[in-house]
């Protein structure tokens, strides 16, 4: 593959990849919902799971390294020479690209594992509740399986970012073994 080929594809990636972490952002956010069945008018959000927040906060910092990096990506994509001729550079990328997608890889394991989790507690709840005899239960169960499908497609969102920023980092590796001989050799 052409260096011009491996920068295109590398400003690509980063696009998707800060499009990805941007949607896994909007739908954490928006998701919400507010129900009434324990505490009067109480509302539900992506804070009350703090594996919610970290997998947010996850995102956010993908997204500004990305975004970050895109007008250096987009530079080299169109000149194919660096914005700022630094040797060490490569080496930056590669060691910030690698950080940045194992942070979003810790996010999505986290993500997927709670959302599970707290599914299927929910389930053995409010079934519970239903045997006990509350009313509403079919309700609240549907707003809290929605929420937390909510959560496990904001997940697969970061999850392909996860995806695109790894493959970015293969193409740094492959970038910086062209351009320097590392700290190490």
């Amino acid at each position: 593959m052409g260096s011009r080929a491996i920068a295109i594809s590398t400003l690509v990636l980063r696009i998707f990849t800060l499009l990805a972490l941007v949607a896994c952002v909007v739908l954490f956010i928006t998701n919400t919902f507010r129900y009434a069945m324990f505490d009067a008018g109480s509302k539900v959000t992506f804070k009350d799971l703090t594996t919610y927040r970290f997998v947010l906060s996850t995102a956010v910092i993908g997204a500004a390294y990305t975004l970050l990096q895109l007008p250096f990506a987009l530079y080299y994509a169109l000149t194919e020479k660096r914005l700022i001729k630094v040797d060490i550079l490569p080496e930056l990328d590669l060691y910030g690209d690698k950080i940045i997608a194992f942070l979003l890889a810790s996010g999505v394991g986290a993500g997927f594992a709670v959302s599970v989790e707290i599914k299927s507690l929910l389930k053995d709840l409010f079934d519970a509740f239903a045997l006990a005899g509350f009313q509403d239960t079919e309700d609240s169960k549907a707003l809290y399986d929605n929420f937390i499908n909510k959560g496990i497609i904001a997940t697969s969102a970061l999850a392909f970012g996860f995806v695109c920023m790894a493959l970015v980092s293969v193409l740094s590796s492959v970038n910086r073994t062209k351009t320097t001989k590392g700290f190490f050799g």
